[in-house]
């Protein structure tokens, strides 16, 4: 099956990525007190160098990475609610308050790439349907005739090559062993420097693909973090060595939340 080609930086004297290397903002279009702009992620200066193939944000639920992600989409061109450039369905009228308001610097300006979000991947397949998308590019057959993980690593293996490519979540639908193969299409396509991923996750076991850089938000700035020294890699780690003793921390904490309440 022929996969996609999207043309990258012609003429360019620094060709490959990372094309996308750094995200901050302009002051000018800050609107303090309105959010997004409350996140303690955006109440110091934005300061974000993007220096490898790929690149992994973490951070607790509310951390502000799907929000960061998807006006970063859609200040590189990309329809709010996912898809490639040349794709918008349901789509916003007023754009993206962040996304305004984002400064992004450019070695390589590319135009191939894709925005994932996970919660909105139903959408966008029926969109497919709609227009009359023959899945060439998709493996062949329609999204929603595969299971969420099978239409997951469809998109994955057949239509990802060149470009920029920002993911939200792309485990969600994941079991481990597809998440390994997804790994080897990051490896491969980082490797080549043929395409560059921003990948919001909460995946241990995408955190640990070599060569890739890690950007934890949860200290309400963005820092580079060792993957082994993230909450999701240890606390995985922690528990699946000692189950046991997890839950019954669990359990007695219930029982002294239930004797409080009495």
């Amino acid at each position: 099956m022929a996969r996609r080609r999207v043309e990258v930086g012609k003429g360019s004297a620094l060709p490959g990525s990372p094309f996308l290397t750094h995200i901050g903002l302009k002051e000018d279009k800050v609107q303090p007190g309105i959010h997004p702009f409350t996140l303690p992620l955006l109440k110091e200066p934005l300061d974000v160098r993007l220096s490898t193939p790929v690149t992994f944000l973490v951070g607790e639920n509310g951390a502000g990475k799907s929000t960061l992600l998807e006006a970063l989409a859609w200040a590189a061109g990309f329809g709010q609610r996912g898809g490639h450039r040349d794709q918008s369905f349901a789509e916003g009228a007023d754009g993206h308050t962040l996304g305004r308001a984002l400064r992004m610097g450019w070695r390589q300006r590319v135009t191939g790439g894709f925005f994932l979000r996970a919660e909105t991947f139903f959408d966008f397949a029926s969109y497919l349907e709609e227009v009359g998308s023959t899945f060439e590019s998709y493996g062949g057959k329609s999204l929603h005739d595969q299971s969420h993980g099978e239409a997951f690593l469809s998109l994955f293996s057949h239509n990802f090559e060149d470009g920029l490519f920002i993911l939200d979540e792309p485990e969600a639908a994941l079991s481990p062993q597809r998440q390994l193969a997804f790994l080897r299409i990051l490896h491969d396509l980082g490797g080549k420097k043929v395409a560059q991923f921003v990948i919001a996750t909460h995946s241990p076991i995408l955190l640990t693909l070599p060569g890739s850089r890690v950007l934890s938000l949860d200290s309400g700035k963005i820092s580079e973090v060792d993957y082994r020294d993230t909450e999701h890699f240890r606390l995985t780690r922690d528990f699946l060595n000692a189950p046991v003793r997890f839950f019954r921390h669990l359990l007695e904490e219930e029982q002294r939340d239930a004797d409080d309440d009495q």
